[in-house]
C-alpha cells in the first residue's frame, strides 16, 4: 500500500449531513506512556500495572481523552481536513479501552450552521463492536479547498532505564555489603557513597583523612552517622588501609573516592596484596541504552590500554563471569573491529579470529563467541543481515570486546552523551569486585555500579 504524503479537505460548501470519515487505531503501552509525558497525566490506573489490579477496571485503561485526541485526528486530517478549527467538543465515556484494543473512530456531519460552523456526531467502537465513547464536535471548517504535504514526525522513544531499574531491585533484595570507600574527600564520591548506604546497597567504610571527609560532609550537610570512618594521612595510605581491610576479609568490596584509578588499582594488583586471580583485571560496563532491547556489556574502557591475545582471552572471560551473575545464561559475546572479515593489516580482526578459535578449543568457556564484527552487525540484525553474516552473535551481542581502551572508552561516552545510555562498571578478575567511579557519572549511575558489585559478590558466594 502505498503511504499517503498529502493532505487535503473537504470545504464547507461541499459537506453533506451523513458525510462521515473514520480512522482505526490499536491502543499499545507506548501511546499510554507517550499521552502521560505529553500531558503529564501520571494516573497510575494508566501506568501501573500492580495499582490498576485494585481499580474498578482490575488493569490497566487508557487515559479518557486519548480517545477524544483521535477524534481531533479525524477531524484535523480527515474530515472536513486541513483547516479545520475547533470550536467545542462533549465526550460520553462507556468503556474503557485497555492495551490491545483496536478502536474505529468516526466522525458523521449532523448539521451545517452559519459562519461555516459544522457539528459532528462522534462515535468510538472497540474491535468487538462496543461504543467506548461518543459525543459531537463542532468546528469551523475551511471554506476554500487545501492541500498539504504532511509533516514528516520525529521518531520518539523512551528512556525508561529498565535495565538499571532492574539491576536496583534486585541488588537491594540482598543484603547490602560492606564496601571500602578509598579516599571519599570530594561532593561527589562521598555523596555517592552515602546515597548507595541509603538505597541499602552498600554498608560504607570510608578511608581517608577525617579532616577532609568530615569537611566534605559539613560543607554539602552530608550526615555521617553510624558510618564506619577510617582516617589515614592520605590517599597512599588510604588505599593501603583498603588492601588491609580485603585481606583481613572485613570487606565485600572496594569502591574508588577522590583519587587516580591508577593509585588505586597499583595498590590492589601488587603482588603482596593477595588479591590476584590467574586472570588479568579488568573493567566491564553495564549499560542500559534505550534503543537496545537488553544489556549491553562493553570491556575494556577503563584499564587495559593495549591489552594483547592472552589479556583479551582474560577480558572475555571477566565479562562472561559479570553477564552469567547477570543471569544470562549463555551471553553473545561480539569481538568488534572495523570489519567483519579476517585481515592481516587490521591486527585486531586476528585477534577475534583466534579468540573464537580459543572459545571452540575450551580456552574461554560458558558464552558464545564470534568476530571480528563491525559494532552494526553486532547489534543489528538488519546491517547482519544486507552483508550476508550467518551468526548466532550478530544483531543480538550481549557482550561488545572492543579492541583497545580507546575504542572501549568513546563507544562508552557515546552511549551515553548521544544515545541516552546509562553506563554502570565493575572491575573484574581480583578475589572481590571493585566500584571505579568518574566524576562525570551521575547519582543513577553509581548507585548502578554498587549494585553491580552486590550481584557479583552475591553470585560468587553461591547466592
Amino acid at each position: 500500500m502505498t503511504p499517503i504524503t498529502r493532505l487535503t479537505n473537504t470545504p464547507f460548501d461541499e459537506l453533506t449531513v451523513g458525510m462521515s470519515a473514520s480512522i482505526e487505531k490499536r491502543l499499545t503501552m507506548d501511546d499510554i506512556r507517550l499521552f502521560a509525558v505529553m500531558t503529564g497525566d501520571v494516573n497510575p490506573v494508566s501506568l501501573d500495572a500492580h495499582n490498576a489490579k485494585s481499580s474498578r477496571f482490575h488493569d490497566i485503561v487508557a487515559h479518557g481523552m486519548w480517545g477524544g485526541a483521535l477524534i481531533s485526528t479525524v477531524l484535523g486530517t480527515e474530515l472536513p481536513g486541513v483547516g479545520t478549527v475547533y470550536v467545542s467538543q462533549t465526550l460520553d465515556f462507556h468503556k474503557p479501552v485497555r492495551i490491545g484494543d483496536a478502536l474505529t473512530v468516526t466522525v458523521t456531519v449532523a448539521e451545517k450552521r452559519a459562519e461555516a460552523q459544522v457539528a459532528f456526531a462522534c462515535d468510538v467502537v472497540n474491535q468487538a463492536g462496543e461504543q467506548v465513547l461518543s459525543g459531537q464536535a463542532v468546528v469551523v471548517a475551511p471554506t476554500e479547498k487545501i492541500e498539504s504535504e504532511i509533516v514528516e514526525l520525529p521518531d520518539v522513544f523512551f528512556n525508561e532505564r529498565r535495565q538499571i531499574t532492574h539491576l536496583l531491585k534486585r541488588a537491594t533484595a540482598y543484603r547490602p555489603i560492606r564496601v571500602a570507600v578509598v579516599h571519599p574527600c570530594d561532593e561527589v564520591s562521598l555523596g555517592g557513597a552515602l546515597s548507595a548506604h541509603a538505597q541499602g546497597l552498600i554498608e560504607p567504610v570510608l578511608i581517608g583523612p577525617l579532616t577532609k571527609i568530615q569537611g566534605v560532609a559539613d560543607a554539602c550537610d552530608f550526615d555521617l552517622s553510624g558510618i564506619d570512618i577510617e582516617s589515614v594521612a592520605h590517599s597512599h595510605a588510604a588505599c593501603q588501609r583498603a588492601v588491609e581491610l580485603c585481606q583481613l576479609d572485613q570487606v565485600d568490596a572496594v569502591m574508588k573516592g577522590s583519587l587516580h584509578t591508577d593509585e588505586l588499582m597499583a595498590a590492589l594488583l601488587s603482588e603482596h596484596s593477595g588479591l590476584r586471580t590467574e586472570r588479568r583485571v579488568s573493567h566491564v560496563f553495564v549499560f542500559d541504552v534505550p534503543t537496545y532491547p537488553r544489556p549491553l556489556l562493553i570491556t575494556d574502557a577503563a584499564i587495559n590500554i593495549s591489552p594483547n591475545l592472552l589479556a583479551k582471552r582474560d577480558i572475555v572471560q571477566n565479562a562472561i563471569e559479570l553477564a552469567h551473575a547477570l543471569e544470562i545464561t549463555e551471553p553473545k559475546v561480539a569481538i568488534l573491529s572495523a570489519v567483519e572479515t579476517v585481515t592481516s593489516t587490521i591486527p585486531s580482526t586476528l585477534d577475534a579470529a583466534a579468540l573464537c578459535t580459543m572459545a571452540l578449543r575450551g580456552q574461554i568457556t560458558g558464552g558464545i563467541v564470534d568476530g571480528p564484527l563491525a559494532f552494526d552487525n553486532a547489534v543489528s540484525e538488519t546491517a547482519a543481515r544486507i552483508k550476508g553474516i550467518d551468526s548466532p552473535v550478530a544483531g543480538h551481542a550481549d557482550i561488545l570486546v572492543t579492541p583497545d581502551l580507546e575504542s572501549g572508552n568513546m563507544l562508552a561516552k557515546q552511549l551515553e552523551y548521544l544515545a541516552h545510555g546509562e553506563g554502570s562498571g565493575v572491575v573484574m578478575g581480583l578475589r572481590l569486585p571493585v566500584i571505579l567511579t568518574s566524576r562525570a557519572d551521575d547519582e543513577l549511575s553509581r548507585l548502578g555500579s554498587c549494585a553491580l558489585a552486590v550481584i557479583v559478590h552475591q553470585y560468587r558466594s553461591g547466592g
